[in-house]
């Protein structure tokens, strides 16, 4: 995770105990409070902003009409929105995405949602933030397809764009670049966060979870789900092995891929949390059609445990809270 979005986590953990500590706890008892500071101690509330909107305008409305364009593909059909459908939580529901011919790629589509919160980006963490990982997807011959950086301008070189990227990098020399698409898409899904009723009892609301939910919390964090899964984003900050403890079946290498490392053998990102009740199919190949099952199946691999059914219960009900709350979504126009 970036230096200066540890800070800023740490500043808003800090501000949350001092309110809970100056009488802020909102109809809290004893035993909420005891799980709340056990709570306080490996999450963070999601910042409320990683952007400042007003001073980035014309760069976030440029990178919302990149997301959407689908130029920045071999024949016009593809866009960022295609596999990652912000009226969807950010995914397609798909095992695999289909590119620009129909050719699906290996690996299941994570949400965009929150992504700004990610130590890197992709399961392999080949892309080192937002920016980079927009570029991406353009020129893979199985999704956008586009043949190189030259072929992406080309298709969006119109006096309209050229404008809006003018005004988007003001003084700027060089305003109409292959990078700065990166940036202006970067931009914009820094706007895409979703907080939800647990970053409220993060904040000291008592009551913003259910008893059921609560009882979640607790054995999630007494489980060890908190060994990977923590901090804002409920995870996306560390690679881990897939079948720690009992090993996993699966012929994807994992970021061995990448850097030829045998430790690597395996080795994913792990997942963000926020969301996950409603972005499925799971796991990297997106094998796994259930929460219940995913859930499941983390206990055994990753942590050696066989979760009896009223765990897996409570768990998925923890889960159900970090579902962003009305109003937090993109706005899809008519």
């Amino acid at each position: 995770m970036n230096s200066h979005l540890k800070l800023l986590f740490l500043l808003l953990c800090s501000a949350s105990l001092v309110v809970a500590c100056s009488g802020g706890f909102k109809k809290m008892n004893a035993e909420d409070k005891q799980l709340w500071t056990e709570a306080t101690s490996v999450f963070q509330p999601i910042p409320e902003k990683l952007i400042d909107r007003e001073a980035n305008s014309h760069l976030i409305h440029l990178g919302e009409k990149l997301y959407f364009e689908k130029k920045l593909s071999a024949n016009n059909t593809i866009s960022c929105n295609s596999c990652h459908m912000l009226d969807k939580f950010g995914v397609d529901n798909e095992k695999t995405s289909p590119g620009h011919n129909k050719k699906r790629g290996d690996r299941n589509s994570p949400t965009v949602y929150n992504a700004a919160l990610h130590f890197v980006q992709f399961w392999d963490g080949r892309a080192k933030d937002l920016e980079e990982q927009a570029l991406g997807p353009i020129l893979n011959p199985i999704e956008h397809g586009l043949p190189n950086e030259k072929a992406a301008l080309k298709k969006i070189d119109t006096p309209e764009y050229r404008e809006l990227f003018k005004q988007a990098f003001a003084g700027s020399a060089e305003n109409f670049t292959y990078k700065n698409i990166g940036v202006a898409i970067g931009a914009f899904e820094k706007t895409l966060l979703t907080p939800s009723r647990f970053d409220d009892f993060l904040r000291g609301d008592g009551v913003a979870l259910s008893p059921v939910e609560k009882r979640g919390l607790k054995k999630f964090m007494e489980f060890g789900c908190t060994s990977c899964h923590d901090g804002a984003a409920i995870g996306a900050g560390s690679f881990q092995k897939l079948g720690l403890v009992n090993d996993f079946n699966t012929k994807d290498p994992g970021r061995f891929a990448l850097t030829k490392d045998p430790d690597d053998k395996q080795v994913f990102k792990v997942p963000s949390l926020r969301n996950i009740i409603h972005t499925g199919p799971y796991f990297h190949d997106g094998s796994v059609a259930t929460i219940e099952k995913a859930i499941q199946l983390m206990g055994f691999h990753q942590l050696g445990m066989d979760l009896a059914a009223d765990d897996v219960s409570d768990i998925k009900a923890f889960l159900t809270s970090l579902t962003g709350k009305e109003g937090t979504f993109y706005k899809m126009a008519n």
